[in-house]
């Protein structure tokens, strides 16, 4: 009950912070993306192998003409049919099936971790877009105050009150700025034609983003325990399991096989005589064994699995030592990211609190355009870096939904 409640909490948590935008394009693209149908084809197809194990070997059926007729006592041998059916030894197909469906649901893991890792790329994608049009969006307003600025510039320069040079710097941070957007702007494409890719779309796809993406008040922390229910461990486990079936149908395959069959012969009747079996075919059922005497190989084989299960063993748990690492980074990360959020917030703040200053000084006509000009820059930043941190954070928070949800 307790990961229940805390994988509805991780869901609710996904959709308040991304919007349903979010949750739509990441269902679009666990529907269209190829890869996703790539590990599902593959599962299909270690699925329907649990089928193609539940059989006997083939049915041999041989036919011989004999080109010398032995002649018997009851007549003269034409041809030869033979059938056999060799069946394997009792338990043999249930170990088959249940190997087959061990590798099945391993693959089935696949899956699970391909549309977890989709998710977080589909997430990571749009979190980046929200960040670069919200970069858009603040180059755009500090552009018009600069321009302002500008004008309020040659108005002074006219007046004697302001040099032509504050102005060709004000110009000159407007055009610094339009080049910054135009960077934004090809940025924004590049990641809208990667999102679009992800979700088997054309490049040019519009996508809707939220117009704001504020940080929760609190952070919710994960225990790291809950890695070890995470599907890329679970796929170890799987495959541990599917190596044991293996070895089990492995000491099958060490016991003998069964032949039934019958060999039947025709026979012509001789035509000088006159007796009881003249001309009777010949009919014998046999029984035969298939022993694996020479078992030097089912050994190797036993010893083969030893050594994988080892090896998964020890992927295993490497593999949650680098889980274990993602998780710590992530985490720490997030906090980062709120506490560099706040002093941006916090410089933002006293930025705007010396431009009005500095605009005090417009009124008594001693307005320092090289100052503003210094502060605006700086707001500039603050507000860019607030951005970043806003997009940290929830970069951070995906990879945290990747390893416990």
């Amino acid at each position: 009950m307790k990961r229940i409640i805390t994988i509805v909490y991780c869901l609710t948590i996904s959709m308040q912070l991304s919007g349903q935008d979010l949750e739509s394009l990441i269902g679009i693209g666990l529907e269209n993306n190829p890869e996703i149908k790539k590990f599902e084809a593959r599962y299909e197809i270690t699925a329907e192998k649990v089928n193609e194990v539940n059989s006997i070997p083939n049915t041999e059926f041989s036919y011989g003409y004999f080109v010398s007729e032995p002649e018997t006592r009851t007549g003269a041998q034409k041809m030869k049919f033979s059938l056999k059916q060799m069946l394997p030894w009792f338990g043999s197909i249930t170990a088959r099936e249940n190997y087959a469906s061990s590798l099945s649901d391993a693959q089935y893991q696949e899956i699970v971790i391909a549309k977890r890792k989709l998710s977080m790329q589909i997430s990571d994608s749009y979190y980046k877009l929200y960040a670069l049009r919200a970069k858009d969006k603040f180059i755009n307003k500090n552009i018009d105050l600069l321009k302002v600025y500008e004008t309020l510039a040659l108005s002074s320069v006219e007046t004697g009150k302001a040099s032509a040079v504050s102005v060709l710097r004000l110009q000159i941070r407007i055009n610094e700025l339009l080049e910054l957007k135009e960077l934004v702007n090809h940025k924004y494409k590049a990641e809208q034609a990667f999102l679009n890719g992800l979700l088997n779309r054309g490049p040019s796809e519009e996508i809707y983003l939220r117009d704001e993406l504020p940080l929760p008040e609190s952070d919710f922390e994960f225990e790291s325990d809950k890695l070890q229910m995470h599907p890329e461990l679970l796929k170890y486990e799987k495959l541990y399991a599917s190596v044991e079936q293996e070895e089990l149908l492995n000491q099958k395959d060490k016991s003998p096989m069964i032949g039934l069959g019958f060999d039947y012969i025709p026979v012509e009747k001789r035509p000088d005589m006159d007796f009881a079996d003249n001309g009777k075919d010949i009919f014998m059922p046999m029984i035969s064994l298939s022993i694996p005497i020479f078992n030097k190989k089912y050994k190797s084989s036993s010893k083969q699995h030893e050594l994988m299960q080892i090896e998964i063993n020890a992927s295993k748990q490497n593999q949650f030592n680098k889980l274990q690492q993602m998780m710590d980074h992530a985490i720490h990360g997030r906090r980062a990211a709120r506490a560099t959020y706040n002093t941006q917030v916090s410089n933002f703040e006293h930025a705007k609190n010396a431009e009005e200053i500095l605009m005090k000084g417009y009124e008594s006509g001693n307005l320092d355009f090289i100052e503003i000009l210094d502060v605006q820059e700086l707001q500039l930043k603050f507000q860019l870096g607030q951005i970043e941190a806003i997009k940290d954070y929830y970069l951070q928070t995906s990879v945290i939904n990747y390893l416990s949800s």
